[in-house]
C-alpha cells in the first residue's frame, strides 16, 4: 500500500460495568457526533460482543496517528467524550492503533 492509503485504526476493547450496555448504547449514539466532527475522522464501527453483551470493539479510522492522539484527545470536544463515556467502562480500555498492512476486498457475485 502507498502512504496516499494509509489509514490508522484506532482499537479499543470495551468493558461497560454490569447492567449498563443499554445506557451505554445510548451515550454512544450521542457521542460519536463529537468524533466524527474531529479533523482526520475516517470513519467509526462500535460492536457488540455476541458472546458477552457487556463487552463492545470500537474501531475507529484516523487519517494520521496524531489526529487522534494529539487532535482529538487534546480537544474540549474530548472532555464531553469523556463525560458521556467514560464513566461506564471497567476497566478504562486500552486504546492501540493499527496500519494495514493487507487489504483484500470481498469479491462480487
Amino acid at each position: 500500500m502507498g502512504n496516499d492509503c494509509r489509514v490508522i485504526t484506532e482499537h479499543a476493547l470495551l468493558s461497560v460495568r454490569p447492567g449498563t450496555d443499554a445506557e451505554f448504547e445510548i451515550a454512544f449514539n450521542k457521542a460519536k457526533s463529537i468524533i466524527s466532527s474531529m479533523r482526520g475522522f475516517h470513519g467509526l464501527t462500535l460492536s457488540r460482543c455476541m458472546e458477552n453483551a457487556e463487552t463492545y470493539l470500537l474501531l475507529v479510522e484516523w487519517e494520521r496517528l496524531e489526529d487522534h492522539t494529539e487532535g482529538f484527545r487534546g480537544s474540549e470536544e474530548y472532555q464531553e467524550w469523556r463525560r458521556l463515556l467514560h464513566h461506564f467502562y471497567s476497566p478504562i480500555p486500552t486504546v492501540e492503533h493499527y496500519e494495514h498492512v493487507f487489504v483484500v476486498p470481498a469479491l462480487s457475485h
